[in-house]
Protein backbone atom coordinates (compact mmCIF):
# COMPACT_ATOMS: atom_id res chain seq x y z
CA UNK A 1 0.00 0.00 0.00
CA UNK A 2 1.40 3.76 -0.51
CA UNK A 3 0.93 6.70 1.63
CA UNK A 4 -1.30 9.49 0.07
CA UNK A 5 -0.27 13.44 0.76
CA UNK A 6 -3.23 15.89 0.43
CA UNK A 7 -2.50 19.37 0.30
CA UNK A 8 -4.99 22.29 1.83
CA UNK A 9 -2.94 24.98 1.32
CA UNK A 10 -0.55 26.94 3.13
CA UNK A 11 1.15 24.14 5.11
CA UNK A 12 -2.14 22.10 6.13
CA UNK A 13 -1.49 18.38 4.58
CA UNK A 14 -3.06 15.23 5.15
CA UNK A 15 -1.43 11.83 5.35
CA UNK A 16 -3.81 8.61 4.01
CA UNK A 17 -1.67 5.98 5.87
CA UNK A 18 -2.92 1.91 5.51
CA UNK A 19 -6.46 3.00 6.38
CA UNK A 20 -5.33 5.72 9.17
CA UNK A 21 -5.98 9.33 8.70
CA UNK A 22 -3.15 12.09 9.73
CA UNK A 23 -3.70 15.88 9.21
CA UNK A 24 -0.35 17.88 9.71
CA UNK A 25 -0.67 22.08 10.76
CA UNK A 26 -4.66 21.78 10.11
CA UNK A 27 -4.94 25.46 9.60
CA UNK A 28 -8.51 26.02 7.71
CA UNK A 29 -10.08 28.40 9.59
CA UNK A 30 -8.81 31.92 8.34
CA UNK A 31 -6.73 30.25 6.03
CA UNK A 32 -7.51 32.41 2.72
CA UNK A 33 -5.54 29.14 0.55
CA UNK A 34 -7.95 26.57 1.56
CA UNK A 35 -11.27 24.96 -0.13
CA UNK A 36 -11.83 22.92 2.64
CA UNK A 37 -13.32 23.91 6.45
CA UNK A 38 -12.65 22.21 9.39
CA UNK A 39 -16.06 20.72 9.23
CA UNK A 40 -15.01 18.57 5.95
CA UNK A 41 -12.87 15.96 7.98
CA UNK A 42 -15.24 13.26 10.41
CA UNK A 43 -12.44 10.69 10.49
CA UNK A 44 -8.90 11.88 11.63
CA UNK A 45 -6.89 9.11 13.67
CA UNK A 46 -3.95 11.90 14.66
CA UNK A 47 -2.91 15.27 14.16
CA UNK A 48 0.78 16.66 14.05
CA UNK A 49 1.27 20.27 14.84
CA UNK A 50 4.78 21.43 14.39
CA UNK A 51 4.71 24.59 16.60
CA UNK A 52 2.48 27.01 17.98
CA UNK A 53 1.78 29.41 15.59
CA UNK A 54 -2.16 30.11 14.80
CA UNK A 55 -1.37 29.37 11.29
CA UNK A 56 -0.10 25.69 12.23
CA UNK A 57 -2.10 24.69 15.31
CA UNK A 58 -5.24 25.92 12.93
CA UNK A 59 -8.18 24.01 14.01
CA UNK A 60 -6.16 21.68 16.09
CA UNK A 61 -8.96 22.27 18.94
CA UNK A 62 -11.92 21.88 17.37
CA UNK A 63 -11.17 18.85 15.31
CA UNK A 64 -9.31 16.76 18.08
CA UNK A 65 -12.91 17.46 20.40
CA UNK A 66 -15.12 16.36 17.58
CA UNK A 67 -12.87 13.75 16.31
CA UNK A 68 -11.26 12.19 19.02
CA UNK A 69 -7.86 12.55 17.58
CA UNK A 70 -4.67 11.98 19.01
CA UNK A 71 -2.71 15.17 18.56
CA UNK A 72 1.39 14.62 18.61
CA UNK A 73 3.22 17.90 19.41
CA UNK A 74 6.04 19.36 21.40
CA UNK A 75 5.63 19.25 24.65
CA UNK A 76 4.39 22.66 25.38
CA UNK A 77 1.76 22.48 22.53
CA UNK A 78 0.47 19.73 24.48
CA UNK A 79 0.07 21.05 27.41
CA UNK A 80 -1.54 23.47 25.94
CA UNK A 81 -4.03 21.80 24.27
CA UNK A 82 -4.99 20.19 27.51
CA UNK A 83 -5.68 23.23 28.72
CA UNK A 84 -7.77 23.45 25.75
CA UNK A 85 -9.88 20.92 26.40
CA UNK A 86 -7.64 18.21 24.11
CA UNK A 87 -8.13 15.20 26.35
CA UNK A 88 -5.89 12.78 24.08
CA UNK A 89 -2.15 14.09 23.33
CA UNK A 90 1.01 12.51 22.79
CA UNK A 91 4.10 14.89 23.62
CA UNK A 92 7.35 14.36 22.01
CA UNK A 93 10.09 16.29 21.90
CA UNK A 94 13.34 17.35 19.47
CA UNK A 95 15.05 14.16 18.54
CA UNK A 96 12.73 12.41 20.12
CA UNK A 97 10.96 9.36 17.89
CA UNK A 98 7.73 6.93 18.45
CA UNK A 99 6.51 4.08 16.48
CA UNK A 100 2.82 5.64 16.37
CA UNK A 101 0.14 3.08 14.56
CA UNK A 102 0.79 5.50 11.31
CA UNK A 103 4.63 4.45 11.35
CA UNK A 104 7.61 5.95 13.44
CA UNK A 105 7.74 9.76 14.00
CA UNK A 106 10.55 11.50 14.80
CA UNK A 107 10.58 15.50 15.53
CA UNK A 108 13.68 17.30 14.02
CA UNK A 109 14.62 21.30 14.51
CA UNK A 110 13.56 23.62 12.77
CA UNK A 111 15.01 27.63 13.05
CA UNK A 112 11.70 29.39 13.54
CA UNK A 113 9.53 30.95 16.80
CA UNK A 114 6.92 29.24 18.57
CA UNK A 115 3.89 30.65 20.40
CA UNK A 116 0.58 29.87 20.94
CA UNK A 117 -2.40 31.25 19.87
CA UNK A 118 -2.84 33.32 23.03
CA UNK A 119 0.60 34.31 22.94
CA UNK A 120 1.75 31.66 25.88
CA UNK A 121 5.27 29.81 25.21
CA UNK A 122 4.80 27.69 22.43
CA UNK A 123 8.02 25.46 23.32
CA UNK A 124 10.71 24.69 20.23
CA UNK A 125 9.62 24.72 16.63
CA UNK A 126 9.96 21.11 14.71
CA UNK A 127 9.78 19.73 11.69
CA UNK A 128 8.51 15.94 11.44
CA UNK A 129 10.42 12.84 10.03
CA UNK A 130 8.25 9.90 9.28
CA UNK A 131 8.95 6.42 8.39
CA UNK A 132 5.04 5.68 7.45
CA UNK A 133 3.95 1.96 8.52
CA UNK A 134 3.40 1.60 4.24
CA UNK A 135 7.25 2.15 4.06
CA UNK A 136 7.46 6.02 2.85
CA UNK A 137 9.79 7.81 4.23
CA UNK A 138 8.61 12.41 4.66
CA UNK A 139 9.80 14.51 5.65
CA UNK A 140 7.69 17.99 6.45
CA UNK A 141 9.76 20.61 7.43
CA UNK A 142 7.45 23.11 9.20
CA UNK A 143 8.19 26.74 9.56
CA UNK A 144 12.10 27.15 9.13
CA UNK A 145 15.11 28.56 7.62
CA UNK A 146 17.87 26.45 6.14
CA UNK A 147 20.28 24.50 8.32
CA UNK A 148 22.72 22.14 7.43
CA UNK A 149 21.94 19.42 9.58
CA UNK A 150 19.01 19.07 6.82
CA UNK A 151 21.91 16.95 5.66
CA UNK A 152 21.12 14.74 8.09
CA UNK A 153 17.54 14.31 7.74
CA UNK A 154 18.74 13.58 4.16
CA UNK A 155 20.78 10.38 4.87
CA UNK A 156 17.74 8.32 5.53
CA UNK A 157 17.09 8.50 1.89
CA UNK A 158 13.66 10.69 1.50
CA UNK A 159 11.04 9.81 -1.00
CA UNK A 160 8.98 13.12 0.05
CA UNK A 161 9.83 16.54 1.58
CA UNK A 162 7.33 19.60 2.02
CA UNK A 163 9.55 22.68 3.00
CA UNK A 164 8.55 26.02 2.69
CA UNK A 165 9.64 28.59 0.01
CA UNK A 166 7.46 32.08 0.53
CA UNK A 167 10.68 34.37 2.72
CA UNK A 168 9.93 36.76 5.20
CA UNK A 169 9.14 34.18 7.79
CA UNK A 170 10.88 30.86 6.59
CA UNK A 171 13.37 30.09 3.68
CA UNK A 172 12.87 32.11 0.48
CA UNK A 173 13.21 30.45 -3.09
CA UNK A 174 17.11 30.41 -2.95
CA UNK A 175 17.68 28.55 0.19
CA UNK A 176 14.87 25.96 -0.20
CA UNK A 177 16.40 25.13 -3.33
CA UNK A 178 19.42 25.07 -1.21
CA UNK A 179 17.89 22.48 1.44
CA UNK A 180 16.62 20.62 -1.75
CA UNK A 181 20.03 19.73 -2.11
CA UNK A 182 20.66 18.65 1.37
CA UNK A 183 17.84 16.42 1.23
CA UNK A 184 17.94 15.22 -1.61
CA UNK A 185 14.27 13.44 -1.83
CA UNK A 186 12.96 11.84 -4.80
CA UNK A 187 10.00 14.17 -4.48
CA UNK A 188 9.95 17.63 -2.80
CA UNK A 189 6.26 19.89 -2.30
CA UNK A 190 6.68 23.46 -1.82
CA UNK A 191 4.38 25.13 0.77
CA UNK A 192 4.05 28.18 2.63
CA UNK A 193 3.59 30.29 -0.03
CA UNK A 194 0.88 32.51 -1.72
CA UNK A 195 -0.88 32.76 1.13
CA UNK A 196 -0.59 36.29 2.00
CA UNK A 197 1.33 38.80 -0.72
CA UNK A 198 4.18 38.89 2.16
CA UNK A 199 4.98 35.51 1.29
CA UNK A 200 4.01 35.20 -2.15
CA UNK A 201 6.48 32.75 -4.61
CA UNK A 202 7.03 31.69 -8.15
CA UNK A 203 6.76 28.21 -7.50
CA UNK A 204 6.52 27.18 -11.07
CA UNK A 205 9.99 28.99 -11.54
CA UNK A 206 11.69 27.16 -9.00
CA UNK A 207 10.14 24.01 -9.73
CA UNK A 208 12.26 24.66 -12.43
CA UNK A 209 15.09 25.48 -10.83
CA UNK A 210 15.28 22.47 -8.48
CA UNK A 211 14.98 19.83 -11.43
CA UNK A 212 17.71 21.78 -13.67
CA UNK A 213 20.33 21.69 -10.76
CA UNK A 214 19.14 18.25 -9.08
CA UNK A 215 17.10 15.05 -9.67
CA UNK A 216 14.35 15.46 -7.36
CA UNK A 217 10.86 15.94 -8.60
CA UNK A 218 8.97 18.81 -8.19
CA UNK A 219 5.47 18.60 -7.51
CA UNK A 220 3.19 21.53 -7.82
CA UNK A 221 0.60 21.34 -5.29
CA UNK A 222 -3.13 23.71 -5.34
CA UNK A 223 -5.61 23.16 -2.53
CA UNK A 224 -7.08 19.70 -2.84
CA UNK A 225 -5.30 18.14 -4.68
CA UNK A 226 -3.22 14.85 -3.68
CA UNK A 227 -0.23 12.86 -4.40
CA UNK A 228 0.64 9.08 -4.28
CA UNK A 229 3.83 9.26 -2.70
Amino acid sequence: MACTLNFYGHFALGLEIDGLFVLVDPFFTGNPAATNSAADFDQVDYILVTHGHGDHVGDTVELAKRTGATVIANFEVCNWLQSQGVEKVHAQHIGGAHDHAFGNLKLTIAHHGSSMPDGSYGGNPAGLLIKAKTGEKLYVSGDTGLFYDMTLIGEVGLDLAVIPIGDNFTMGPDDALRAVKFLKPKTVVPAHFGTWPIIDADAESWAARVEKQTETKVAVMKAGDSLVV
